[in-house]
């Protein structure tokens, strides 16, 4: 079976990017290319570095100007060759077995469009822990004693229900990745965004109940503040409009319910505006209580 592809978009804190692609080199099965993209990070310091480690397996590439978060993710596809690959956020680490046990994933799912590995949450210093979000995730995640594949309206609702995937964790195949690519009208929700359009579209994700994944909860990432300042939840209102419809339209009305509720949405942006108040954030305000009272969009959209 052909290697799998990792790709690190950076643009962030090199000490923690040098972690990322360590624990690359760490891994036990050694069938992987790593392709780091540096969105034009102003310090060139992590450039010179990967430049001094020896290993053909290894690309870094310097995008001219910044192009964000969709579009250095849609480079990233642009680059990839291989039949599957992983977009690795660049302060997460793989644990030493994540190559291994997607390849195994994959030998026994040939027709799956996805892999979601299992994964262990860490801070800011690598030590893990288990934050709200992460406990709600794990509250909202199928229960599974061995890889399982999941899809149909299953999926959907379950998905829509609460969003427990890891994006940064996930191992995708390449040719469906590619046809769908991401929607440029999200920064925030685009892979769960691109998950509801391969369920819709009939394909299936492979559930793998062993860590072997890092992912790094900090206050500094963009769905963290994208939460505070509440664009994340006008983008998750946008998807859950487009969502219900398209789902509604298929005949999966449990699924539909479940994104004309998005109530673990709507309790997420409720708890933001418990610190919003105190703070006198009140720009902030209004799009989280429009997204927790009303189903409409800024400009009077409704569902």
């Amino acid at each position: 079976m052909a290697a799998i592809e990792i790709f690190i978009p950076f643009y962030g804190d090199p000490a923690l990017f040098r972690e990322a692609v360590r624990s690359v080199l760490a891994q036990d099965d050694d069938q992987w290319r790593l392709t780091v993209i540096d969105d034009c990070y102003p310090d060139e310091e992590p450039g010179r570095w990967m430049s001094s480690i020896d290993d053909d397996r290894i690309t870094y590439v310097r995008n001219e100007s910044n192009l964000g978060v969709s579009g250095t993710f849609q480079r990233c596809l642009d680059f990839a060759t291989a039949p599957w690959l992983t977009i690795m956020g660049c302060d997460d680490r793989l644990l030493p077995n994540y190559v291994a046990r997607v390849r195994a994933a994959i030998a026994d799912n040939p027709d799956a469009a996805w892999i979601q590995p299992g994964v262990a949450v860490i801070d800011d210093q690598g030590r893990q822990y288990l934050p709200l979000p992460d406990r709600l995730k794990n509250y909202y995640r199928p229960t599974v004693e061995e890889p399982t594949r999941l899809g149909g309206e299953f999926l959907s609702r379950s998905l829509l229900r609460g969003n427990w995937t890891y994006f940064p964790s996930l191992c995708w195949k390449h040719e469906v990745i590619a046809a769908h690519g991401f929607r440029p009208e999200f920064e925030i929700v685009l892979d769960l965004s691109l998950q509801l359009d391969l369920i819709v579209d009939g394909h299936q994700l492979v559930l793998d109940p062993v860590p072997s994944f890092e992912y790094r909860r900090h206050t500094a990432s963009v769905s963290s503040v994208g939460a505070g300042d509440g664009s994340r939840f006008v983008e998750e209102k946008a998807l859950m409009l487009r969502s219900a419809a398209t789902v509604d339209a298929l005949g999966w009305r449990r699924a539909a319910r479940a994104a004309r509720w998005h109530l673990s949405s709507r309790l997420n942006a409720m708890t933001r505006v418990v610190g919003v108040i105190p703070a006198r954030q009140w720009s902030s305000l209004a799009p989280l209580l429009q997204h927790v009272f009303t189903n409409r969009l800024p400009g009077g959209h409704e569902l």
